[in-house]
């Protein structure tokens, strides 16, 4: 088990930096598979009827839990492993996830194959939420040491591959359960279990060839400047300090709003694009729009991310909140128009925005904060995602739901939600303007950081 110690993935000098974003990309494009679990939700609320629900069958309501409790133990798992994941280092943390998110897939599948959604809630849940809370933040400092001179593209290489895992996941997963399918069984447990041996590999093969930069090291050439950005400081703020500024709690705002404004979109988005033009979706092509939706979450994180080193985070988040309201307020017109076009262009850019929020923060935090500890609060931050995780899909199911109940068409039942997201992003664009430089008294001072180095 040494194998997996930090000391030995060290990197020894010449190693090229480029090699560790594809060990980053085979964690999370399996990890990132969750944004793909909504092509699940209708055939498991068909697990007994097989062609349509019966009596006893599951509630999309029932079935929106499993999503919203994976990226609520996301948030939690990573706040209390964080500290964890940068003492032992990124190989421990990538392994330790492969076995929890295939184990996670393996007790799902049993929880599908008896019609027991509690064992789906703690497999896939619970289980797999610890896994994707360790595998999401394993690779992000890691990257950011490693470049130092863009930690905005660093941190989108690091995230972009979470937001691309639903575009292969997606059509995988229809693919599975077509062939495990049969006049008797929809094939949701097997697929489960097909899923959770391959993505296992993949992981394993991810913390195997990652690695650490030296202490000391840096890139050939570059030197840090003398004049640092503004809001960019060459301090570090110790983990458990940056919790008593209001910088971090601005910025913890910022990431829960503008990921409740997608977060719920894109764990009912097979479901919802198929209600909302009822005959012009069919099954396929909403699996497309979630690939679709994937490939534009991907490119947003490095996108945005990338952008974001050249107009600052802060400037960059006014942007995702600005725009995101104008395309919030359309998305009742697409649908009342019958433009599909129209309805996938606008969440395609929300989307990519989604993404480019998670891909910017951790670069936002290493400027409020520093670079020592910066996989740690982000590990904190993103307890941020678990709350958005639960708000996010229970105000988009329940808010539908109450709709379709009190006579509301299916095709009309979303619009309540998207004009409450557009209230959420108005609040976080303030949250995001009244963000500060960090007081110079949380700063650690050269002896601390030299005795937390040791």
């Amino acid at each position: 088990m040494s194998f997996f110690d930090k000391s030995r993935t060290v990197a020894p000098p010449g190693y090229s930096r480029w090699l560790i974003p594809p060990a980053a990309l085979c964690v999370d494009l399996c990890i990132g598979q969750a944004y793909a679990f909504s092509v699940f939700n209708l055939p498991m609320t068909k697990l007994i009827g097989i062609t349509k629900s019966a009596p006893g069958d599951w509630l999309l309501t029932d079935l929106g839990w499993i999503f919203s409790l994976a990226i609520f133990f996301l948030g939690v798992s990573s706040a209390i492993f964080g500290r964890w994941v940068e003492e032992n280092g990124p190989r421990k943390a990538m392994f330790t996830a492969a076995c929890l998110w295939g184990g996670g897939f393996i007790i799902s599948s049993i929880g599908a194959y008896i019609h027991n959604i509690w064992l789906i809630y703690i497999g896939y849940g619970v289980v797999g939420g610890f896994a994707l809370g360790i595998g999401y933040i394993s690779p992000v400092s890691t990257l950011i040491k490693w470049f130092p001179d863009r930690p905005g593209m660093a941190t989108g290489m690091a995230i972009m591959g979470f937001g691309g895992g639903a575009f292969i996941a997606s059509p995988l997963s229809v693919w599975l359960m077509a062939q495990f399918s049969t006049p008797t069984h929809v094939g949701v447990a097997e697929t489960f279990i097909a899923l959770g041996v391959i993505y296992f590999c993949f992981m394993s093969v991810g913390s195997i060839i990652v690695r650490i930069p030296a202490p000391g090291w840096k890139p050939e050439g570059w030197t840090a400047p003398a004049q640092p950005k503004k809001l960019v400081t060459t301090n570090n703020v110790y983990v458990y300090q940056a919790l008593r500024t209001p910088q971090f709690w601005l910025i913890w705002w910022v990431l829960c709003l503008n990921v409740t404004a997608g977060i719920g979109v894109l764990g009912q988005a097979s479901a919802m694009i198929q209600e909302i033009f009822p005959g012009k979706v069919t099954v396929i092509a909403a699996s497309g729009f979630v690939g679709l939706m994937s490939l534009f979450n991907m490119g947003g994180r490095y996108c945005w991310a990338t952008l974001s080193d050249y107009i600052g985070r802060k400037n960059t988040y006014a942007v995702f909140f600005v725009l995101g309201t104008i395309l919030y307020i359309l998305v009742p017109q697409t649908g009342e128009a019958g433009s599909v076009a129209a309805f996938v262009i606008c969440f395609l850019i929300i989307i990519s925005m989604y993404g480019g929020g998670f891909s910017t923060v951790p670069a936002y935090l290493r400027d409020m904060f520093g670079t020592q500890y910066v996989g740690a609060i982000h590990g904190l931050l993103l307890t941020a995602w678990s709350m958005a995780g639960i708000f996010g899909p229970v105000l988009v199911n329940y808010i539908r739901q109450y709709n379709v109940t009190h006579g509301v068409a299916k095709a009309q039942a979303y619009n309540t939600t998207m004009y409450v997201m557009a209230v959420l992003l108005v609040i976080g664009f303030f949250c995001n303007l009244a963000v500060r430089a960090v007081n110079k008294r949380h700063h650690m001072t050269a002896q601390q950081e030299a005795q937390a180095a040791a």
